[in-house]
């Protein structure tokens, strides 16, 4: 992956406040989207692979299926099969189902196979961040936040435990 950091032009305040931001948040979804996709299916690997490698890491033995699948649902925009993907998982051994509890729980290789996807998304993080400022990201997701609940969305951070 080729970090390609351009010059921007400068344009006048007037000019850049009058930007579509639909048009601005589409295309930087689309690009960032895009290339972390990109790097997880050289693992042979989708969003909701990854998002289940983490959720089932972050607390071994916690989530079920039921409440893997509400929590990660309203961030898919592929309606994914979620049972499919908990079944690749547990196929290539990367996962397990205790039989009592239906709790989802990494395997040494799942473990693996997160790090080294952890790793493909970190270089695209740090492309995305190249020549932005910490104050800038943090002001450009705040700003965000704020469209997010002028209209009608959540814009509070999701809660981890949930």
């Amino acid at each position: 992956m080729s970090t390609r950091t351009e010059a921007l032009r400068e344009y006048p305040d007037e000019e850049l406040a009058a930007q579509p931001i639909g048009a601005w948040t589409g295309q930087a979804y689309r690009r960032v989207v895009g290339a972390i996709r990109a790097q997880l299916a050289v693992e042979n690997l989708t969003q909701p692979h990854w998002w289940t490698l983490n959720h089932a890491a972050g607390a071994p033995g916690t989530w079920t299926r039921a409440t893997l699948t509400a929590r990660l649902a309203p961030y898919d925009d592929q309606d994914t099969d979620f049972d499919a993907v908990y079944d690749d998982l547990t196929a290539r051994g990367w996962l397990t189902e205790d039989d009592t509890t239906g709790g989802l729980t990494l395997t040494d290789g799942g473990e693996a196979a997160r790090l080294r996807a952890r790793e493909r998304n970190l270089r695209v993080h740090h492309q995305t961040h190249d020549g932005i400022s910490q104050a800038d990201f943090i002001t450009t997701i705040n700003v965000l936040r704020r469209m997010v609940a002028n209209l009608g969305g959540d814009g509070n951070l999701p809660d981890p435990a949930k």
